[in-house]
């Protein structure tokens, strides 16, 4: 017997999946919640929970995704079999980047919601096994090679200030007074991991180009690369680099 927290935030499909688990003989709702901050809770407590059935949209703050990190933080490779009729980028990015390799499926709400369905996933989640719906899977994919050639994704918060400023035409000294740092050198090292970040100091060691190129690149809006000719290429709609006329 599978004992499963159920984590929905409808509370009408809620008692349904519930009882169409417990029909098939195969599960044990020993616990059920309409929010990832009390999925937390209930884990912590004494409930048993050998395995999380949990929509990704849910009530209160965190989400499904947020909330299977956090559990697995507390238990480490919990099984999860996430479900979601969304389709959003967020939601597909946030998984791409959590490091959930094992021990989850991730299905559409709409191809895997019977309970017929569900138990296979359950038993093959706590058995260690991954599954994720074809479609969500491409859709991952398309997010990830979005992602891939959006220069401010690979950056953090403080990094795509600085390559604004850059752009715009101030010095360092400029920069640092702008935003305060009371290091002068830190200008240098942020700027030393955007070049790192966008290919930069694989093409050149001159601190003058790799600033240059960044600015153009920021303008542009999408990554480039450029050869010891300094030819630049971009990606085309294949993923291939390709030379681009600046």
């Amino acid at each position: 017997m599978l004992e499963t927290m159920l984590v929905e935030d409808h509370a009408r499909l809620r008692a349904g999946l519930k009882k169409g688990l417990e029909v098939t003989g195969d599960v044990a709702v020993t616990a059920e919640t309409d929010t990832g901050e009390a999925a937390l809770e209930l884990c912590l407590s004494d409930v048993p929970v050998r395995v999380i059935l949990m929509d990704v949209a849910l009530a209160g703050v965190m989400n499904g995704i947020e909330a299977a990190i956090a559990i697995r933080r507390e238990f480490p490779r919990m099984p999860v079999v996430f479900y979601s009729i969304q389709d959003d980028d967020s939601y597909y990015r946030m998984f791409r980047e959590s490091g959930i390799l094992s021990h989850y499926a991730y299905v559409r709400k709409s191809n895997y919601l019977l309970p017929d369905m569900i138990v296979p996933l359950l038993k093959d989640a706590v058995a260690g096994r991954s599954f994720i719906d074809p479609d969500i899977e491409m859709r991952v994919q398309e997010v990830r090679q979005r992602d891939q050639n959006d220069p401010m994704a690979l950056l953090e918060p403080n990094e795509q200030t600085v390559i604004r400023l850059i752009a715009r035409g101030l010095t360092n000294e400029q920069i640092a007074t702008r935003m305060g740092f009371r290091d002068k050198r830190t200008i240098s090292r942020t700027n030393g991991e955007i070049y790192a970040a966008w290919g930069l100091v694989d093409s050149t060691t001159d601190e003058k180009i790799a600033r240059t190129r960044a600015s153009i690149i920021y303008q542009r809006g999408e990554l480039l690369r450029w050869d010891t000719d300094g030819t630049a290429y971009c990606l085309d709609a294949r993923g291939d680099w390709a030379p681009v006329a600046l």
